[in-house]
């Protein structure tokens, strides 16, 4: 008899069999302020070449709603979506009966570029709306100096189904692409997404479109995966400012030391000596040392009193928020199973898992602000899943309101993260190493 084939791939990955979750009514209250019909009139009209009698019932402002629903109430399939559809309604659409077929073509043919326009008025409204984040004395400084506070990176996508059509005569694994995504530092608001069909694609063919979106006087953090000796003088050129790691092996020549400690050192530097294209601007360089290994971080800004060694070295470890986002949009929000195998499909599903991951970032912000918490202790992903609890109890007590139960409720939903012994020792760890620099 022969043995049962292993299932392979992460669990958190494979495909789900959930039933889709409830409609919640202070999520689609904040999704109807932020993308109400109206707001459909104000995107750059995009020719549909594809357009069809069935894409009459499927416009824009229904497709809008079918996607955000797919993403915020966590659907499986398609098959799904459309009994919602057809018995609920969704958001502003109310019950219609429609194809599957009809609604797969939509999603391969309903140009992308909608989503995306639509993703970047929607960060636009949370940003202008949104009230500060008080921020730690450390911080609130860094903010004051900098215009914005970007973090940034590149995530490849998961794989695609191969009982899609059109990848049936593919052979082995069929990425989904690659994307970019932008992130403010400390409101965790996603800026920019961006998307690749090429999942082999590198960073650094973003390069110059995240510079020019970086507004002047702001300061981006980003990984390796962006060095370049060109891109650290444009920066320069351009009155805005990069953090990143110094990669080993990189030659330069010191030109002065600002600073240093036993356990740091603060310097200005001149890159690539020995290279054909030096660097033109010089740049700063703060090594530190955690337990018995070097860590180097690499600025053009150059000023100790607009960033000092300890805030450049703490900021570039907020880098990994990017990483949290990406982790919460992949294993929470399905961004990891696409609903189709077309690269426009992908991109609409992209966008819209971005927009409510702003949304859901958003109302965690209200919930830092109600329990006088900073935004990086509250749980993005326990706010999410206590959005069952919620509806289930205003079922029962119609008058209940978001902000206010889960304020009541914050211990047993685990809103607010534990500080952790590794987190402690990192904290008791970095006083000693600065506190040469405050003496």
């Amino acid at each position: 008899m022969a043995k049962p084939r292993k299932q392979q791939g992460n669990p958190d990955f494979r495909h789900r069999v959930s039933p889709p979750a409830p409609a919640s009514a202070e999520i689609e209250r904040r999704l109807f302020e932020l993308i109400s019909p109206g707001t459909f009139s104000n995107l750059k009209v995009v020719k549909d070449k594809q357009r069809s009698l069935r894409s009459r019932v499927l416009t824009l402002p229904v497709m809008a709603a079918i996607v955000m629903s797919l993403v915020y109430r966590q659907v499986p399939h398609l098959s799904d979506v459309l009994r919602l559809l057809e018995t609920e309604g969704l958001l502003w659409v109310e019950r219609v009966s429609v194809s599957r077929q009809a609604l797969s073509q939509r999603l391969n043919s309903l140009p992308a570029k909608l989503f995306a326009q639509l993703f970047e008025q929607v960060v636009e409204r949370i940003g202008s709306r949104q009230a500060p984040q008080p921020l730690s004395g450390q911080w609130r400084d860094v903010a004051q100096r900098f215009e914005v506070v970007w973090s940034a990176d590149a995530s490849t996508l998961e794989a695609l189904k191969k009982h899609f059509g059109q990848l049936q005569s593919q052979v082995g694994s069929v990425l989904g692409g690659k994307m970019l995504v932008a992130v403010e530092v400390f409101s965790h608001r996603p800026v920019v997404a961006w998307y690749e069909p090429n999942a082999k694609a590198h960073e650094s063919q973003w390069s110059t479109a995240l510079l020019e979106r970086l507004p002047i006087g702001g300061l981006l953090v980003v990984d390796l995966g962006f060095y370049c000796f060109k891109w650290f003088d444009d920066f320069t050129d351009a009155g805005k400012f990069i953090l990143t790691r110094q990669k080993p092996k990189v030659r330069y020549q010191t030109i002065q030391v600002l600073s240093q400690g036993e356990r740091y050192c603060d310097q200005l530097i001149q890159m690539g000596v020995h290279h054909t294209h030096p660097c033109r601007h010089p740049l700063r360089l703060v090594s530190v040392r955690w337990g018995t290994t070097w860590y180097h971080y690499l600025s053009n800004v150059l000023d100790p009193q607009q960033l000092s060694a300890q805030q450049l070295a703490d900021l570039y470890r907020t880098r990994w928020r990017i990483e949290t986002a990406f982790n919460l949009t992949k294993r929470l929000l399905g961004l990891s199973y696409f609903w189709v195998g077309g690269s426009n499909g992908v991109q609409l599903q992209l966008y819209a898992t971005w927009i409510f991951y702003a949304v859901l970032t958003d109302l965690s912000h209200d919930v830092a602000l109600a329990l006088s918490q900073p935004l990086e202790r509250i749980s993005v992903e326990m706010v999410f899943r206590s959005l069952y609890f919620f509806n289930s109890a205003r079922s029962r007590h119609p008058d209940l309101q978001l902000i206010p139960w889960l304020v009541e409720h914050q211990r047993s939903m685990g809103l607010v993260k534990a500080v952790r012994r590794r987190q402690q020792s990192t904290k008791a760890q970095s006083l000693d190493i600065w506190a040469d620099a405050l003496t």
